[in-house]
């Protein structure tokens, strides 16, 4: 071990990492002033972008283009992804490890982005928090439910702004769902249905797998021991993991319900202002179930899950059912022809209500149904939002972010916890929110967390 690994590394056995989670934290109100930062008085933010390859281009040119965003610090483990960002931010201080970024960069950064693969969002974000910058996490915001907890209460006890990479949630089309879903548009919510069967990708993300016996030399450019960060050591293999495959594979990411559903959940979690499911359970691609091998290395190709929440004023029962499908799993037929024979969009959520529907499509403008029913009602006045520049804007003192970890923690806390049950596919898992853990399956709870590599364990501040 370095001596910079021995300096940065927090240790925590799994049983006290599971008995300090608590739901106190995620109750309590955010604290977003608790915090005078240095940016706010100075109307400047310095900023550092931590993964500036494929996404991490996406959020670097984001936050470059606001105007009291100074990009002070860039790091990647892949040089030629560092070479193409430092190209363009020719002042900034370049790294290939996070953690040096972290130690030499403290005291002249105000904020990060962490746009990495999923297995090491936690680890960035919880060490960036506990030093008390303000954080801008890629979807989902870790890897297992259990990080998702630990972070969400780190971020309200430190008081920083934080922002879930959720960026349709700012558009006018989500916000105007919200609205609508609150203002009893569609009368008491009956049932949901949430999708992603975009098309071409199951081919190109979900991969059928099992990863090759053996390994290759990773490209000079690449440094391997970096990008597999907290997860198992892999051999490197070309085309399955680096760049965007990585997703595939349970090492590394969440499947595509994990991934995905962060959009979808978003609207309708909000405008229903769901809690802690009661229950969840999966059904899921039969020749993924029928593979031992494939179970235990890659997330199948398709899957339908479904969750059971608590009731409130908003539902018209004291449960609310809410189904997720994906890849070869579609909403159901009826379902889809309430959208007035049009085709139905391949990414969106749809409300059955007791007076009508309303169908939420991802990135577009909600449509109550039917339309005729629904051709006077009034549109919010809402404009457009920057999802990166709400973030800087709140980091200098302006209103709460969109999708803060108190808000967004527990939904992606619910959306893991169907990742979960995935792995354990036909049980009816109960979940006990207080105790995070389900009562009824002791072969479940072992995928709440999971044990990271030497060297990369992290703990509690």
């Amino acid at each position: 071990m370095t001596p910079l690994m021995k300096a940065q590394t927090y240790t925590l056995s799994r049983r006290k990492f599971l008995s300090t989670l608590t739901t106190a934290a995620i109750t309590s109100p955010l604290l977003l002033d608790s915090t005078a930062s240095v940016a706010a008085q100075n109307r400047k933010l310095n900023h550092a972008c931590i993964g500036v390859g494929g996404m991490g281009w996406h959020d670097l040119q984001q936050f470059k283009q606001h105007s009291n965003v100074e990009i002070v610090a860039i790091c990647d483990v892949d040089a030629t992804h560092l070479k193409k960002a430092a190209e363009v931010l020719p002042n900034a201080r370049t790294y290939t490890d996070w953690r040096e970024l972290l130690q030499k960069e403290g005291k002249r950064i105000d904020s990060v982005n962490v746009t990495v693969p999923d297995h090491n969002h936690f680890a960035i974000a919880y060490r960036a928090i506990g030093e008390g910058k303000h954080v801008y996490c890629q979807k989902p915001m870790c890897h297992d439910v259990a990080e998702v907890r630990a972070l969400t209460q780190a971020a309200v006890k430190a008081g920083v702004i934080t922002q879930l990479g959720t960026q349709i949630a700012s558009g006018k089309g989500d916000r105007t769902a919200v609205q609508w879903i609150k203002g009893g548009a569609i009368g008491k919510v009956k049932h949901a249905y949430l999708c992603s069967n975009r098309p071409a990708a199951i081919e190109n993300y979900r991969l059928v797998g099992p990863r090759p016996a053996g390994g290759q030399t990773p490209p000079a450019h690449l440094n391997w021991d970096l990008w597999i960060g907290t997860a198992p050591m892999r051999p490197y293999s070309p085309e399955i993991y680096h760049p965007v495959k990585w997703r595939a594979w349970q090492d590394f990411g969440t499947g595509w319900s994990g991934d995905i559903g962060c959009h979808i959940f978003d609207a309708v979690w909000k405008g229903l202002g769901l809690k802690a499911p009661k229950t969840v359970v999966a059904q899921v691609q039969q020749a993924w179930q029928d593979s031992p091998e494939r179970r235990g290395d890659t997330w199948p190709q398709g899957d339908h899950i479904t969750w059971v929440f608590p009731g409130n004023e908003l539902t018209e029962a004291t449960e609310l059912t809410l189904e997720w499908f994906d890849g070869a799993f579609y909403p159901p037929q009826q379902i889809q022809e309430l959208f007035s024979g049009k085709e139905y969009p391949a990414e969106s959520a749809m409300l059955i209500g007791t007076e009508g529907a309303l169908l939420i499509p991802h990135g577009g403008m909600p449509v109550l149904l039917p339309e005729n029913k629904f051709k006077d009602y009034k549109l919010a006045e809402l404009s457009e939002r920057n999802h990166y520049h709400h973030f800087v804007e709140a980091c200098l003192g302006g209103e709460k972010t969109e999708s803060h970890f108190a808000q967004s923690g527990p939904m992606t806390e619910a959306i893991l916890l169907g990742t979960v049950a995935l792995r354990v596919p036909g049980k009816v898992l109960e979940w006990d929110s207080d105790k995070m853990k389900f009562p009824n399956d002791a072969q479940a709870n072992q995928y709440l967390n999971r044990s990271y590599r030497k060297g990369w364990q992290v703990g509690r501040f």
